[in-house]
């Protein structure tokens, strides 16, 4: 392993920023680097395993999108397919397309909750707070998410706006169920995480099991007057199902990346789409895109990092080529930070370590 204080220097800055550890892998020219900063569980001392698994939370949306478009490669849609044509059950607009499903252009409102014109919070299913904790082992259905979602009102006339809705990847998971006659796990082991020798990837359904080794993630959220910290390491994440459920490792998330940016899981036209920044997002078909300026030495980075409800984070970050990835995992403990605030800045300068 190549001896890389800088690296280890910013992902320490994690640690001290609030988080309760973390376990990243970088490859690039130099090789492959990993290490891990903090705790695997607190009270103890013993570092998160650097090939722990986690939930990956939005990360996961690139999966899906990549699968979709394998699905387009064969001719089985089209990106401008209407959604409707497929799943007519929900009574959809009809001009809403896949496309506009992959690019948070669809209008469809976000299950988990949205900004009202104001900008406060509006919760959906539950999601934050003690709701969250109190319900995270409850089931939900993908037709049930969906349901919900389209009972309250569009946030736009489908295409002529951006806004990032989980349904949005709940309804891909749908279309892709619908089109192939098979469930979405069976897919995404089938064209994705089989051909590329994914071992700690998988969809894990209902079932709340993070399996070992894995690092304890904890939530710290007000009950009446009261502030308690809860470990979140069990959670039934089908309330994100296609959009935020999978498990990985740093290791499959890196073998991930590569692969799809590389070119080795979707012909170059399908690829350059996902690539493309759409809308004020910057966001293509499942992947942001994000230019880091002078200050970063003009380089441009593609991403998709991704939080569950709770106690863990995930980040997946390339160059456009697949040349150089940062992937890793986080969990949050029993700090009263707001990651909101510091989360950026030790970002910010982990991304420069490595891409600048």
């Amino acid at each position: 392993m190549n001896d890389r204080p800088e690296l280890q220097n910013a992902i320490q800055a994690f640690v001290d920023a609030g988080f309760a550890g973390i376990q990243m892998r970088v490859n690039d020219a130099q090789g492959e680097w990993t290490g891990s900063a903090g705790v695997r569980k607190l009270g103890e001392t013993a570092k998160p395993d650097t090939d722990g698994r986690f939930w990956i939370g939005s990360s996961t949306k690139t999966f899906v999108a990549a699968l979709v478009l394998r699905l387009v490669a064969e001719d089985t849609i089209t990106l401008d397919t209407p959604v409707a044509d497929h799943l007519p059950q929900f009574g959809l607009d009809q001009r809403i397309t896949v496309r506009m499903l992959l690019q948070h252009t669809s209008g469809v409102y976000n299950c988990t909750g949205e900004l009202d014109p104001d900008g406060t919070f509006v919760p959906g299913l539950p999601s934050i707070g003690k709701d969250w904790v109190d319900n995270r082992l409850h089931t939900y259905r993908p037709e049930e998410i969906v349901r919900f979602a389209l009972g309250k009102p569009a946030r736009f006339e489908p295409g002529t706006d951006q806004s990032y809705s989980n349904t949005n990847y709940t309804l891909a998971v749908l279309l892709i169920e619908q089109v192939t006659g098979h469930s979405y796990a069976e897919e995404m082991q089938r064209r994705i995480l089989a051909p590329l020798g994914m071992r700690d990837t998988f969809v894990p359904g209902d079932s709340p099991e993070l399996p070992e080794p894995h690092a304890h993630g904890y939530y710290r959220y007000q009950d009446e007057d009261q502030w308690k910290v809860v470990d979140v390491s069990r959670q039934n994440l089908s309330l994100l199902v296609g959009a935020g459920d999978l498990i990985s490792s740093t290791r499959d998330l890196h073998t991930f990346f590569a692969a799809l940016l590389g070119g080795k899981l979707l012909p170059a036209p399908l690829l350059d789409e996902m690539r493309t920044p759409h809308g004020m997002l910057g966001y293509g078909l499942g992947l942001f895109i994000q230019d880091l300026g002078a200050d970063g030495g003009g380089i441009t980075i593609v991403h998709h990092n991704g939080g569950a409800p709770g106690g863990y984070g995930a980040l997946m970050i390339s160059s456009p080529d697949g040349s150089r990835t940062l992937t890793a995992g986080l969990t949050t403990g029993d700090s009263d930070f707001n990651p909101a605030e510091t989360f950026p800045q030790a970002l910010d300068t982990l991304i420069k370590a490595v891409f600048c």
